[in-house]
């Protein structure tokens, strides 16, 4: 999914409020195999903004990818290019969002309605930069969901160069849906994406959209060269360490042991500045379905968010856990 020398069977999702650095730091202790992927960030906001803040990561975090907003292709290339510069291993185009907001800018899944405009940033975005640029898109939007529009999007912008794509397996409703109910009303069309691949089969095909079971993953990879994990990769973050041992036979790390390092990790990023409620906030689904789970979410959500909140909240939340857990 990055390079040749460095696929990964399995990638976490850009998630907006979510994905952020310290999410990924905390994922990456998790499964050293999967690409992670950043909220999206606009090209406008790196045009006009503070690039290297908003382009922050931790070295720890590679194989990382840039995920981009936008559809005009000079500011699309220039904002390829501050990724590369900063480090990341690929350029992501967003072609799959459906909120109110990103249609406004004309960016997002809208976008699937003109594949020539999303071919025209590819071209100049790898003309920019040397690492991988994807897209992430929908398999339709609208009354537009056909296989046939599916098909003809995806060989237009091949045709620019790009060689990998995310497909979440659902269409985009563009009016009358809100984000939340595009990711769970439309139904999902794996064998599309499937289709795709036979199809395809010199491109790159992720599948993404609804995945909860190894067992799925299992079976999604007889026809897809990979799969993206979304909300259960947030919600339940141990399911990666189910995936690592599945597809790379990967030893199961110590759920306290995680903490340990991620301490380490936290204590340095509080001392320049960063509130403790923005990193444990992502810890909360670590201990899902083990004794004392309640106990330890409950702790951090009630006590992180205090002023001067320190390590010691994150140590007394692990002392509401059972020694064995």
């Amino acid at each position: 999914m990055k390079s040749s020398k460095n696929k990964s069977q399995i990638a976490v999702a850009p998630m907006m409020d979510w994905t952020d650095r310290h999410c990924r730091y905390f994922l990456r202790l998790l499964s050293p195999h999967a690409l992670l992927y950043t909220e999206m960030v606009t090209a406008a906001a790196l045009h006009h903004g503070d690039a290297a803040r908003l382009l922050q990561f931790n070295e720890e975090e590679h194989p990382v990818a840039l995920q981009l907003g936008g559809s005009d292709p000079q500011l699309m290339a220039a904002a390829a290019r501050h990724g590369e510069l900063q480090g990341y291993d690929e350029i992501n185009i967003n072609v799959g969002c459906p909120s109110d907001r990103v249609q406004s800018g004309q960016f997002g899944a809208c976008l699937m309605a003109d594949p020539g405009k999303v071919a025209a940033s590819v071209s100049a975005m790898r003309a920019a930069v040397r690492i991988p640029v994807t897209v992430k898109t929908r398999i339709g939007i609208d009354d537009r969901d056909s296989y046939e529009f599916l098909q003809e999007f995806i060989a237009t912008v091949a045709a620019a160069g790009c060689g990998t794509f995310i497909v979440h397996a659902r269409k985009a409703i563009l009016a009358g849906l809100s984000p939340k109910e595009n990711r769970s009303v439309p139904p999902l069309d794996y064998p599309r994406v499937y289709r795709l691949k036979r199809d395809f089969p010199h491109l790159t095909i992720v599948l993404n959209g609804g995945i909860t079971k190894t067992a799925e993953v299992s079976e999604h990879l007889q026809h897809v060269d990979a799969v993206m994990i979304g909300r259960q990769a947030y919600q339940d973050p141990w399911f990666l360490t189910e995936l690592e041992q599945m597809l790379y036979a990967s030893a199961v790390p110590d759920r306290q042991a995680v903490i340990e390092e991620m301490s380490v990790y936290i204590e340095r990023e509080l001392a320049s500045g960063v509130p403790l409620k923005q990193m444990t906030r992502h810890l909360l689904g670590l201990f899902n379905g083990q004794p004392g789970a309640r106990a330890w979410r409950r702790h951090l959500s009630e006590n992180a968010h205090r002023a001067g909140a320190g390590i010691d909240v994150l140590r007394a939340a692990l002392q509401r856990l059972p020694k064995a857990a």
